[in-house]
């Protein structure tokens, strides 16, 4: 009976998670612009959404932003969180805390602060919003996931690996690279992903570093809503949830076999 229940009580819980996922992603084939009857079945808002030259432009731009503060953030919370690693008990435990405060730190606070900072640079210097605020805004926000990622990694690394690679020729750097980082790349590669997803996804801090001539696809999507809503809006949505399930399938069966490999090499 406890089984029954707890198996009721999981598939409630996910019916009420996807069930407007799958209604949404049902209504974007639905030949009518009715969201609330069926029609009949037409991909012509698909046609619709892959014509539109507004939605592509601003798609690009969040690809192009979230890749470029990603990569940004991957290298600079990895060499951040290497040096904070090697820091004293003190100054290591105040620098994480530090660390910690833009991701419990509200959006609004953040895109505020930094609208001011880029309001002042545009008063004094000439320096309009654009691709390189929202690019500068996004790494200042995605920063802290690649260090909270990395550093546990870090932790969980034998130090004397890096001391024996030394011992046998190695310079510092050459032990570096040949030793700690493929060590910590799951979780340099785990602050990447982290970091892209938030990036490509954030609207709050993006809406208040933009300016008027640059439009990502978060905020394409929120001008669409404000007017009137197209079922365009739903084969978008349907397209971005099928690209991210594929992606975290791929991740998971990879991650499995590199799984397995490391289990058969212990054995052996």
């Amino acid at each position: 009976m406890k089984k029954v229940l707890s198996r009721l009580y999981l598939g409630l819980i996910f019916l009420f998670l996807y069930a407007p996922i799958v209604v949404m992603i049902v209504f974007s084939f639905n030949e009518s612009k009715n969201r609330a009857h069926w029609t009949g079945f037409s991909l012509k808002w698909y046609v619709e959404l892959f014509h539109s030259e507004s939605i592509i432009n601003s798609l690009l731009a969040s690809l192009l932003v979230a890749l470029a503060a990603s990569v940004i953030a991957t290298l600079l919370g990895t060499a951040a969180a290497v040096g904070i690693s090697n820091m004293k008990k003190l100054p290591r435990s105040l620098m994480v805390n530090v660390t910690y405060m833009p991701v419990i730190n509200p959006e609004i606070v953040m895109g505020v602060s930094l609208m001011l900072l880029f309001l002042f640079f545009e008063n004094t210097l000439g320096i309009s919003r654009g691709f390189g605020t929202v690019l500068v805004a996004h790494v200042s926000f995605v920063l802290p996931y690649v260090v909270l990622n990395v550093m546990p990694k870090l932790r969980q690394m034998d130090v004397n690996l890096y001391e024996a690679a030394q011992d046998l020729g190695c310079n510092p750097r050459q032990a570096f690279c040949k030793v700690v980082i493929p060590e910590i790349m799951p979780g340099i590669f785990a602050g990447f992903i982290m970091a892209f997803t938030f990036s490509l996804d954030d609207f709050i801090v993006t809406l208040f570093a933009s300016g008027p001539k640059f439009t990502t696809l978060p905020l394409e999507i929120y001008a669409m809503t404000r007017r009137k809503v197209r079922p365009t809006i739903n084969a978008l949505s349907a397209v971005i949830f099928v690209v991210v399930l594929a992606a975290l399938i791929i991740y998971n069966i990879v991650d499995a076999k590199q799984q397995k490999k490391l289990k058969e090499r212990k054995r052996v």
